[in-house]
């Protein structure tokens, strides 16, 4: 027998009744409110061509690293999940994919990805039942069924889901051809890009040379200088901002920066290009380029976000089978008050430079971040990202910075997502959680409803439009 799949009203908001009755009115408030995303990983192939998505698991299964990284944690292949393997060819039958997925759907309780995936079969496909074996083929079909409707194009989805803008990230020698493509097409829907350059900054990048090579060419700059290569990156920057950019994007594995002089630099540059560089000289020269790239923000009004301590591609084997972003980044221990000291030295106090730091070392939240950006004008904290955009990770996120940052250094949600159709659901339960955060205040008499109803909007909304400049 099917169980039924039901979403209660008052999901995620505080158990205390008078608490809870607060959040209701907050939420209510911010529920239908259009959807800013400033930045994300959809791909804008989509939007640019508006063709149908396929079936379930090429739509939710093989593009989100949430779901396949639970899965292979139980030892089941990617392979067997519809996951494309590093040369893009995918084995796997994708009606086969969903079942064993389906089967195993039980390990997700209690994860942020069942109840992204709940809200998404419910609000969305209008499914009744629970996600197992039993239930595997009615979902398949009825998902396959419903994106061949004009509803369930790219396009119709991001009007449906009251999108109002929305980030992809693009590399430094990405043509930008989809984003021209959406732009000519008439559509208003509003695709931005953002400048990611890690590829051509950081030379441990595997393709490192083979991207600087490219770099060169697509900007006609000689970057075997390092005057031609900062100038490369200028050129980038300017196209970037002229198919949408509002920021840059830089992945680093520490927030390490540096204040070199240019005569140093240069020689540095020298050395990462010839090949022969130590591990410390690879994170000098992404440290410098941290303070490069907070330069040419201040020039060109590009909003820059650091994203540092992640163990990219942890799992050597899994890399050299299927690549990059596959579910095997790891945390690590992050410091921030004397890496970011160069940068800060030399830019902190500039008041049209804006620098959103995230991180994913919870532990420095009330250490070092929320009284680095309740001091410096230039920097805001970013949200709860990645292995923290969870419920308990938004409520220690607030728990944690408000004291020392407040709100206002803070700058909304970000829903940092390759799966298009979670975004609404990820946007819904950060509102809730901070529908519950404030009524919390107020219920304690620390905020005044009028404020907590102001702040709720803000943050649901404003505070993204104004830290990205949107």
């Amino acid at each position: 027998m099917t169980k039924p799949l039901r979403l209660h009203e008052d999901r995620l908001f505080p158990a205390d009744p008078g608490t809870r009755a607060i959040a209701r009115e907050l939420y209510g408030l911010v529920r239908d409110l259009p959807i800013v995303s400033p930045h994300g990983h959809t791909d804008p192939s989509w939007f640019s061509g508006n063709a149908p998505f396929t079936n379930a698991t090429e739509l939710l299964l093989a593009p989100d690293h949430y779901l396949y990284r639970m899965l292979y944690s139980q030892g089941i292949a990617l392979d067997r999940l519809g996951v494309p393997d590093r040369k893009g060819l995918v084995s796997a039958d994708p009606r086969e994919a969903w079942r064993l997925f389906a089967s195993h759907f039980h390990l997700f309780r209690g994860t942020p990805s069942s109840l992204w995936l709940s809200q998404v079969f419910t609000d969305i496909f209008e499914i009744d039942v629970r996600l197992e074996a039993a239930t595997a083929d009615l979902y398949f079909d009825r998902i396959g069924e419903a994106l061949k409707t004009l509803a369930f194009r790219p396009r119709a989805l991001f009007e449906r889901f009251k999108i109002e803008a929305i980030a992809t990230t693009e590399g430094p020698t990405d043509t930008l051809e989809h984003h021209h493509s959406i732009k000519k097409s008439g559509w208003k829907g509003r695709v931005l890009t953002a400048y990611r350059p890690d590829p051509v900054i950081d030379p441990e990048h595997v393709s490192f040379k083979e991207e600087l090579a490219r770099f060169g060419e697509l900007t006609g700059q000689d970057v075997g200088t390092w005057q031609g290569y900062l100038e490369a990156h200028r050129v980038r920057r300017a196209a970037f901002a002229e198919a949408g950019a509002t920021s840059t994007d830089h992945g680093h594995p520490s927030a390490m920066t540096a204040d070199l002089s240019p005569s140093v630099a240069a020689r540095l540059f020298e050395k990462v290009c010839s090949g022969d560089f130590t591990a410390h000289e690879a994170e000098l020269f992404r440290a410098q380029m941290l303070t490069e790239m907070a330069q040419m923000s201040l020039e060109d009004g590009l909003v820059m976000q650091i994203h540092p301590g992640s163990f990219r591609n942890h799992n050597a084997w899994l890399f050299k089978s299927f690549g990059a972003n596959k579910g095997a980044d790891i945390p690590a221990q992050t410091e921030y008050v004397r890496a970011l000291k160069p940068l800060l030295d030399r830019f902190g106090n500039e008041p049209e430079l804006s620098i959103i730091v995230f991180t994913l070392d919870e532990t420095s939240y009330s250490r070092e971040l929320a009284p680095l950006a309740g001091h410096y004008p230039v920097l805001k904290l970013g949200p709860a990202w990645w292995f923290h955009d969870s419920p308990e990770g938004m409520r220690r996120y607030r728990e944690q910075t408000t004291e020392a940052a407040g709100f206002y250094n803070t700058v909304g949600f970000n829903d940092d997502t390759r799966a298009f159709l979670s975004i609404p659901t990820r946007h819904d339960v950060a509102r809730r959680i901070d529908a519950g955060f404030l009524a919390r205040l107020v219920a304690e008499h620390r905020l005044e409803l009028d404020e907590a109803a102001e702040l709720a909007v803000d943050l649901a909304y404003y505070f993204p439009k104004r830290a990205y400049r949107l």
